[in-house]
């Protein structure tokens, strides 16, 4: 069944189960058992993540991230 695959920079913990809950209820109101949800929350540091040539920890540097 469904595999979400979330590609992120790093969260607080007290977040991810959160986060999680609300992809698999997607797929509930779907109707796709919950147990059948598999959700994997990839964290990659702002060093280690760029685009437009630039890294995150850079680009970003004055976001404010609670």
């Amino acid at each position: 069944m469904p595999i979400i695959n979330i590609e992120t920079w790093p969260i607080d913990k007290e977040k991810k189960p959160v986060l999680i809950k609300k992809i698999t209820d997607v797929f509930v109101d779907m109707k796709i058992p919950k147990e059948a949800v598999t959700v994997l929350i990839h964290e990659t540091e702002l060093d280690n993540w760029g685009s437009g040539g630039e890294q995150h920890s850079v680009k970003f540097k004055d976001l404010k991230r609670d």
